[in-house]
């Protein structure tokens, strides 16, 4: 249910002005209305007047036409016939207006002007003919044709219609200025009532609710007299515990100075660990590509030495082959100084005829002999490759066994770097974490202090705002007295 002590002022003031606004408004809207029938019976009695005269013009116009048809029929002068022709134009005209402006009157109004076109249509159709005897020279069948009474006729029916239309649309317009008299009275009445009773709620409504809003204020006044007086009291306690809190903030703001210039140092520390972890790192990667350069060459150098013994291999299985030659050579010789012995022995049997043959033999022999020893010095010289080489294999072997064992050192020196970078990479993210934090705690401290220094300021405010508090409350006692005194 509306409870109208339950608005506030500013409500109740709108609340004041809204009947007297209501009715201000349903009477503007009255003298809109009656205003636009006002407008409305105006525009349909400057018609009605236009539909009378241009009906006058039609009928003189009629009447016009058709005395220039006779003078033409008279005389045969083509001035009257282009008089006639103007006259006829000046008929279409006036027919084209009123049909323009019998659509704002009556249906009846209507019909009649529409039995007047085809009277009208039927006249000009006699009077075409007429003129076309004329031309010609046949005026005797004009005569005749005009003679026989067909057109007058017409022309009096179409003055009567016209007549009638004229006489009509008098009525009509006379019940128009009526109504138009009639909403211009209404006009005017709801123009006045409305504002003679807008006036009279405004004042009773006015009235009224200054009685009300007169009593509440002096409620009011009491209530906030009452209060200021507690708040007076509230305040100066207030202030006393202000003036404590200021000078403990004050004591806090120092301590988180303090606080924020360690806080910052131990960011700086952390910035410079963790610069020198990333140099760690650095030369612990430049160490391990060190590390996989030499493990790179090791195992160039394992493969140079695996082809260097596959090749010793190879020279001893040819030495072994030149072995095998020289001591068919040797063998060969020995084949070839018995067979040389043989043919001496032979050759002395054969006595004088055999000396020839004793000799070649002789020098077979030499040759059997040099070739035995050749073949045992290179025996020797194979024997003693062999040696050699049997030697350069043993320490290929051990050198690639060796390089083995270099490469497997190298291998694993380098998973230690790996391990050794892997671990600094850590360290080195831990540090880098330590110093986003140690700066995220140094921008945190610096907050604290700007917070600090916000609430010492704030503190000193408030101490000084209570004190205005203080005073404002007193001289809100006394306004409130004032406007009791006043209302």
């Amino acid at each position: 249910m509306f409870n109208f002590s339950n608005l506030k002022l500013r409500g109740r003031i709108l609340l004041g002005y809204l009947v007297p606004l209501l009715l201000t408004l349903g009477a503007t809207s009255a003298v809109i209305v009656n205003a636009k029938k006002v407008e409305q019976q105006g525009i349909s009695t400057e018609q009605g007047w236009s539909l009378v005269q241009d009906s006058d013009r039609l009928e003189l116009t009629l009447h016009k036409r058709q005395s220039m048809i006779r003078a033409y029929l008279l005389t045969g002068e083509n001035r009257f016939l282009q008089q006639y022709e103007g006259s006829v134009s000046d008929y279409n005209k006036y027919i084209q207006s009123l049909e323009r402006l019998v659509q704002f009157s009556t249906p009846a109004q209507a019909r009649r002007l529409e039995e007047l076109k085809k009277l009208g249509e039927e006249i000009y159709q006699a009077n075409l003919a007429i003129s076309r005897l004329v031309k010609p020279g046949n005026s005797n069948g004009a005569t005749i044709l005009f003679s026989k009474g067909k057109i007058l006729p017409l022309i009096d029916k179409a003055t009567l219609i016209l007549r009638d239309l004229n006489h009509t649309e008098d009525k009509l317009q006379e019940q128009r200025e009526k109504e138009g008299a009639s909403a211009m009275r209404s006009l005017v009445f709801t123009a006045i009532f409305g504002t003679v009773a807008a006036i009279v709620m405004a004042l009773l409504i006015g009235s009224w609710l200054a009685s009300r809003i007169t009593q509440q204020v002096n409620e009011i006044a009491n209530n906030i007299a009452s209060s200021s007086r507690e708040i007076a009291v509230t305040v100066e306690q207030q202030e006393r515990t202000a003036i404590q809190q200021s000078s403990s903030v004050n004591e806090t703001t120092t301590t988180m100075d303090q606080l924020n210039v360690s806080a910052q140092q131990s960011a700086q520390q952390a910035q410079t660990a963790a610069t020198g972890a990333q140099q760690v790192l650095s030369l612990a990667g430049e160490g391990n590509q060190v590390v996989n350069r030499t493990l790179d060459n090791m195992l160039m150098l394992t493969s140079r030495i695996n082809t260097l013994a596959e090749q010793m291999s190879l020279l001893n299985e040819q030495t072994s082959q030149i072995g095998s030659i020289s001591g068919l050579v040797a063998d060969l010789a020995n084949q070839t100084n018995m067979l040389a012995l043989n043919a001496a022995v032979e050759a002395v049997r054969a006595g004088e005829h055999g000396k020839g043959f004793g000799v070649v033999a002789s020098e077979i022999r030499k040759l059997a002999d040099q070739s035995k020893k050749s073949a045992e010095k290179i025996n020797l010289l194979v024997n003693g490759i062999q040696s050699a080489l049997n030697s350069t294999i043993i320490l290929t072997d051990e050198s690639t066994k060796a390089t083995f064992q270099g490469t497997q050192i190298t291998e694993q020196t380098a998973e230690l770097f790996n391990q050794v970078i892997a671990a600094i990479n850590e360290v080195t993210g831990s540090v880098q974490q330590i110093s986003i934090n140690a700066k995220q705690q140094a921008m945190a401290v610096q907050q604290v202090v700007t917070a600090m220094n916000i609430l010492n300021t704030a503190a000193r405010d408030n101490a000084s705002g209570i004190s205005q508090t203080k005073v404002s409350t007193h001289q809100l006692n006394e306004a409130a007295q004032n406007l009791k005194a006043v209302v």
